[in-house]
């Protein structure tokens, strides 16, 4: 094959990172590879003045344009965020690889308070996020909550010029872009359980036999998937997969205050999940181990059928009713 492999990603510093972080690996295992920057309706969304088109739901926001241009051939490989995917994605696609996983919990920057319990009564978190203020007001009921859009850099400059107290931001995109220096606390899961597949991230190829191919396409698809391979990690694999399945059951997405994370303990795996009510004041929480050779999707599917069961459709009722 000697075209290049051609990656997608969307443009912000934290995506590029993470399709640098693959380009960079392949290019050292021997690989051709060049990266195409594809602009999202999630991306224009962020945009001051973005109207979003009739019929918007919010979902794969991020990945449209990138799996648009995976599809017809434009590229070969696009790179995302796995928390930023559906929890089923179209059948012209697969999952290929999925990295080992950076730390998948959230932070909490804030410089002159450096822990949540040391916020003045009544302060301002930056967040859009409805699991993190729902997580947030679960432990501190007085707080409030302001938008903050943007990438990272953009984040951060809006906290210094004081349209905040403090930002609630994920671990892993802090970490990879080096701005670790912000991070004054890190929420343990039971705290603030993260969005499943937080930290991870997801390397999409066209499926085997995609409708939209020909026998020379699937020669490529194959080799694409042969070079990626390597990236596979087993353990964030079956986390992410048993997080996904939880969110799938209850049937969630990034707008539902829900939480998930698994995590391989000596000879089991653990998953713990939240569902917490829109305005903290009731949550219903549990946990429960597998073996490593379970199934991650029956785990997760059980664990959410447990939530269920202890009224978490209830709590989410008042968003779903919205949606």
């Amino acid at each position: 094959m000697n075209r290049p492999i051609r990656i997608g990603s969307r443009g912000s510093q934290l995506a590029l990172w993470q399709a640098n972080h693959i380009l960079y690996a392949l290019r050292d295992a021997g690989y051709k590879v060049e990266l195409e920057v594809i602009r999202t309706t999630g991306d224009r969304m962020q945009q001051p003045g973005f109207v979003p088109p009739a019929g918007l739901d919010g979902k794969g926001i991020f990945i449209k344009e990138i799996e648009e241009a995976l599809e017809s051939g434009r590229i070969d490989l696009a790179v995302h965020s796995l928390k930023d995917l559906p929890t089923q994605i179209a059948p012209q696609f697969t999952l290929a690889a999925i990295p080992k996983r950076a730390d998948a919990r959230d932070v909490w920057v804030c410089e002159p308070y450096w822990a949540l319990h040391t916020l003045p009564e009544g302060g301002k978190v930056g967040t859009t996020s409805p699991r993190r203020r729902a997580q947030l007001l679960a432990l501190r009921p007085d707080l409030e909550f302001v938008e903050i859009r943007g990438n990272i850099d953009t984040r951060l400059k809006k906290l210094e010029k004081g349209d905040a107290d403090a930002l609630v931001l994920a671990a892993a995109g802090l970490d990879r872009l080096k701005r670790a220096e912000w991070v004054h606390q890190r929420f343990s899961p039971e705290e603030m359980c993260p969005a499943p597949g937080q930290g991870a991230l997801a390397l999409e190829t066209r499926a085997v036999d995609c409708p939209a191919t020909d026998d020379a396409d699937d020669e490529r698809d194959a080799y694409v998937r042969g070079a990626i391979a390597f990236f596979e990690h087993t353990h964030t694999r079956f986390c992410v997969d048993a997080e996904r399945a939880v969110l799938h059951t209850l049937g969630g997405g990034c707008q539902l205050p829900i939480g998930a994370y698994c995590t391989p303990e000596d000879d089991h795996y653990r998953l713990y999940a939240q569902v917490v009510a829109p305005d903290g004041e009731a949550m219903v929480q549990l946990a429960m181990t597998a073996p490593l050779t379970a199934n991650p999707c029956e785990i997760g599917q059980k664990l959410a059928a447990d939530l269920i069961a202890q009224g978490a459709l209830e709590l989410l009722a008042p968003i779903s009713e919205l949606a």
